[in-house]
């Protein structure tokens, strides 16, 4: 415990706060750099001649949800570790959290900043002269900012200098759309934020055909309180207002359409709040014979344009990732991100930061998500595993920042058709077993397609449940999550699944056409006739930090394996040709592929394990 004395606007406290520094299972030690800054421990400092400036201090007065603040300070007695914190709201005393242990006595201070930079960085001098200045970019959140500078350290800040406040123009505005799939096939939902509630305005949707008339459609809006957190830091110094958060279903879309649309609320005075215009296509025809494009992905985060390090690098990849998707967006139909993802680990401002950065993907296609061990795992709330790594968010972000065509959403499994397409998603976070509802459901969304109309059926899962060769894995004497294919690969094997999925491990590969650990089929760059096995694919590069492969050679069912930041592209060109790529995210080239040739015949021709045994009988 540390006893703060009163200063600034602070209230005199006396706490303590659980840090959260969790990874994958307690693999890799990944900490949410947000919790590196102690802020429970900061103290008083201010000084006379110290001083930060902010400015411009209204953002956004053309409509803009992001804009770049220049923040110039001084302090006279600099340090190599001295650091500005981003705050918003820029009262950020003004937070007090309920104790969460008997070790806690309120009154507690409960406010991470939502970004920091070192002072030195890009100021080469700083550290001598005490002057410096830094190019900051940031997002509409609902409400203003602060920006303060800390002597000290992370773990010992001392707080030295506040500024003014700087705010958005329209702060509560309707903003980054995200768009889904609904539960049928000619229905797109769009789910926002913004800081409008229902006793204040009415949400909805202005859409249509692109040219021709529009119309309105109402949207439903959700919220949730610091009491939905299951665990500190969301509970306590994570927290953060989530505003509002709305979705509309726009229905009976015709196929390949192009659409037009705009967010909308009506305040009870009669105004209008608008977004900008965004556009959309309809999604094809289950079975529709034409060009169809997916990129699948997991594990992506989040990372800043300005170079601020609230992640330290944690995620070097994610923001060449988004890049290379909106320079190719005219050529995607949908994403599908299967799990981690933005790491917010109970920093609930990482949310909105993250929805920003895709916007320009989100608002365009369908942005398709899965539940990882970063969303949804705590303890004792039901999740299949017992980490901390969801920060205790507990899966209650994800569920409700997006959009899934789910029964339940506390549920995160679910099936979507995209023409000649058919996704399974099931969620590695809660029980796959047999007996369970989920492998229920599995067995079903694998069981119920037509292949002769939707012959490319692919299943997703965060976690490995097929093969990896990551070290981690190896160490533990296994190449999967344990129990992860003891039942699944039968019915992959049954229903005679194209490719499985999976994230979780930071890295590329890809295995030959594999059951029960053996090759049925060599790798290969082309292969052609009836269906041997599932390949499997890991595509959890695409930005969090790197995972290693084992250090020896790799295992037999292992084609190709890279170490580095990527992503697969999967194309559909009719019914019998399927184009797979794995591409770069820092240069967006191809770096392995294969294309899949196969007619009906081929699909339901026998394989092993795949056919129940015939009759004799003619």
């Amino acid at each position: 415990m540390r006893k703060t004395f009163c200063w600034w606007v602070f209230c005199t406290v006396v706490w303590s706060v659980i840090r959260s520094g969790n990874g994958h299972g307690g693999r890799h030690g990944i900490e949410q750099p947000l919790s590196r800054i102690s802020i429970q421990n900061t103290i008083s400092a201010l000084h006379d001649s110290a001083y930060v400036k902010a400015s411009p201090l209204v953002l956004g007065l053309k409509g803009q949800n992001s804009e770049w603040v220049t923040v110039e300070y001084y302090y006279p007695n600099p340090t190599k570790d001295d650091f500005i914190g981003v705050f918003s709201p820029s009262n950020f005393s003004a937070e007090i959290c309920e104790s969460e242990n008997e070790r806690q006595f309120p009154p507690l201070l409960c406010t991470a900043p939502i970004k920091y930079q070192f002072a030195k960085f890009k100021n080469k001098a700083y550290t001598k002269t005490g002057k410096g200045s830094l190019k900051l970019q940031l997002i509409n959140q609902r409400a203003d900012f602060s920006f303060a500078l800390f002597t000290g350290n992370l773990s010992s800040p001392k707080l030295v200098a506040v500024s003014n406040k700087v705010e958005f123009a329209y702060p509560k505005a309707p903003v980054y759309p995200r768009l889904s799939q609904g539960k049928s096939w000619n229905e797109m939902t769009v789910t926002w934020t913004s800081g409008y509630g229902i006793k204040e305005a009415v949400p909805f949707v202005e859409w249509g055909m692109q040219g021709e008339a529009q119309t309105r459609s109402p949207a439903g809006t959700l919220t949730f309180s610091r009491n939905s957190m299951c665990g500190p830091p969301a509970r306590t110094v994570g927290w953060r207002d989530p505003g509002f958060i709305h979705t509309s279903f726009l229905k009976e879309l015709w196929p390949n359409s192009i659409y037009t649309y705009r967010l909308g609320h009506k305040l009870f005075n009669g105004t209008y709040i608008w977004s900008t215009e965004y556009k959309f296509r309809a999604s094809p025809y289950p079975g529709q014979d034409s060009l169809q494009r997916v990129v699948i992905f997991g594990d992506m985060g989040k990372a800043e344009a300005d170079g601020s390090n609230e992640y330290d690098d944690f995620q070097p990849g994610s923001l060449n990732t988004t890049n290379q998707l909106i320079r190719d967006i005219d050529n995607i139909d949908m994403v599908v991100h299967i799990g981690d993802i933005c790491y917010a680990n109970g920093y609930l401002s990482q949310w909105d930061q993250f929805t920003a950065q895709i916007e320009p993907i989100a608002s365009t296609i369908p942005y398709m998500i899965g539940s990882g061990n970063h969303e949804r795992d705590w303890p004792n709330t039901g999740s299949f595993y017992g980490s901390y790594d969801s920060g205790g968010e507990c899966g209650v972000l994800a569920q409700t920042m997006f959009y899934v065509p789910a029964e339940n959403r506390a549920k995160f499994w679910y099936a979507t058709d995209y023409g000649m397409f058919r996704f399974c998603i099931a969620d590695s976070e809660q029980d796959w077993r047999p007996g369970t509802e989920q492998y229920k459901f599995i067995e079903k969304c694998l069981s119920s397609v037509d292949r002769e109309k939707q012959p490319w059926l692919i299943f997703l899962a965060h976690r490995v449940l097929g093969y990896s060769s990551c070290d981690w894995y190896q160490y533990e004497g296994t190449s999967a999550e344990p129990m992860g294919r003891d039942s699944l690969q039968d019915l992959w094997q049954k229903y005679k699944v194209d490719l499985a999925f999976f994230g979780h491990v930071h890295n590329y590969e890809r295995t030959c056409p594999v059951y029960q650990s053996q090759c049925l089929q060599d790798g290969s760059n082309f292969y052609t006739g009836q269906f041997t096995a599932t390949t499997h694919v890991v595509v959890g590069g695409a930005g969090a930090t790197l995972t290693s492969f084992i250090p020896n050679d790799p295992v037999l069912w292992s084609v190709y394996r890279d170490y580095d930041y990527g992503f697969v592209k999967l194309t559909a060109f009719n019914h019998s040709t399927l184009l797979f790529e794995y591409k770069k995210s820092r240069d967006g080239n191809v770096y392995d592929h294969f294309t899949i040739s196969r007619d009906y015949r081929d699909v339901v021709a026998c394989a092993f394990d795949s056919c129940p045994r015939t009759t004799l009988a003619t």
